[in-house]
C-alpha cells in the first residue's frame, strides 16, 4: 500500500487548506504522563480551519472501557455536526507528531470514510516549518451528513483474539512498553492486571518511530521481524486501550502488510477480565 494513502506531507496540506472537500481534524489525545490538555491546546492554536475530534467524547458511553467505538448513529451525528460529510478528504494530525492521529484515522475508516490520511509529522512539524496557525475561537463549519457503516471485520473483541491465538491462525502484536508487557511495571489504569495476552508478541511502538514520524519501510519491517512477527501471516494489533495499536496498524499499511483488525478493548479489557495472562518476554515462534 503506497505511503501516500496513509500519510500526506505538510506541503500537500498547505497547498489545499482552502479546498472545499478537505477537512483538517485535530485528533490530539494524551496520556496522563504527557501532562497536556488537548482541548486547551486546540482552543489556543491549531491548523487553520481544523475541527477537534476527541476520542474520549465520541465513544461508547455505555462501556466502562476507555474510548471504545460508539454506535454508528452516534458517530455519524458527532462528525456531521463538526462539518465532516460523505466524500470529503479527511486529514488528521495530533500534538505529538504521531500518537493519537492513527487511532482517529482508523475510527473514521472503520465507520466507512475511505479517504482519510495522517499529516506526517503532525502539529510539531507544521509549527516548526513556520506554517499558518489559527488562534482564538475556532471557526464553526456548516453541518454535513456523514453516513456511518461499521466495518465489523476491522474490529476485534476478546473472543476474536482468544480464538485467533488458540487456532494459531492470527498473530496478536502488542504495542505497549516492554516492561508493561512482561508484567514488570504496573499498568497506568487502576484495577488492571500486569502482564500480556498469552501467545501475543510485543513491539513497543517507539521502536518504529523517530522524531514524531515513522521510520523507513525497511526499518519498520525489520522491527516487526525482530519482534518475532511473520509479516506474511494475518495480524491483530493491541495495546493498552486501542490507541498505540493503531500506530502499528498504520505502519503495517505503509509496508503493504495491513493487519486484519485492532483489538478495541486491548489490555484495558483483557487485563480486567478473568482471562488468562502471561508474564515475562514473549515466546517467539
Amino acid at each position: 500500500m503506497p505511503k501516500d494513502t496513509v500519510f500526506v506531507s505538510t506541503d500537500w496540506l498547505s497547498e489545499r487548506l482552502d479546498a472545499p472537500d478537505v477537512v483538517v481534524v485535530d485528533g490530539s489525545w494524551y496520556l496522563p504522563v504527557h501532562g497536556k490538555d488537548p482541548h486547551a491546546e486546540y482552543a489556543a492554536r491549531r491548523i487553520p480551519g481544523a475541527v477537534h475530534f476527541d476520542i474520549d467524547t465520541v465513544k461508547d458511553a455505555n462501556s466502562s472501557l476507555p474510548h471504545m467505538l460508539p454506535r454508528p448513529e452516534v458517530f455519524a451525528a458527532a462528525v456531521g455536526a463538526m462539518g465532516i460529510g460523505d466524500g470529503m478528504r479527511i486529514v488528521v494530525y495530533d500534538g505529538l507528531g504521531l500518537f493519537s492521529a492513527p487511532r482517529v484515522r482508523w475510527t473514521f475508516r472503520t465507520f466507512g470514510a475511505r479517504d482519510v490520511v495522517i499529516l506526517e509529522g503532525g502539529f510539531p512539524k507544521w509549527q516548526d516549518e513556520g506554517r499558518a496557525i489559527e488562534e482564538g475561537p475556532p471557526r464553526a463549519r456548516a453541518a454535513r451528513t456523514f453516513t456511518a457503516r461499521l466495518d465489523h471485520s476491522a474490529v476485534a473483541d476478546a473472543d476474536d483474539v482468544a480464538k485467533a491465538l488458540a487456532g494459531g491462525s492470527v498473530q496478536v502484536v502488542d504495542a505497549r512498553p516492554a516492561d508493561r508487557f512482561r508484567g514488570e511495571a504496573p499498568e497506568p489504569r487502576a484495577g488492571v492486571r500486569s502482564g500480556h495476552i498469552p501467545g501475543s508478541l510485543n513491539l513497543p511502538f517507539p521502536a518504529i518511530m523517530q522524531d514524531g514520524q515513522l521510520k523507513s519501510p525497511e526499518e519498520i519491517a525489520a522491527a516487526f521481524r525482530e519482534a518475532g512477527v511473520d509479516l506474511d501471516k494475518p495480524m491483530i494489533t493491541s495495546c493498552g486501550s486501542g490507541v498505540s495499536a493503531a500506530i502499528l496498524s498504520a505502519a503495517l499499511e505503509t509496508i503493504g502488510k495491513p493487519p486484519r483488525a485492532i483489538y478495541d478493548g486491548s489490555w484495558a479489557e483483557w487485563g480486567t477480565s478473568d482471562r488468562p495472562l502471561a508474564t515475562g518476554p514473549a515466546t517467539k515462534g
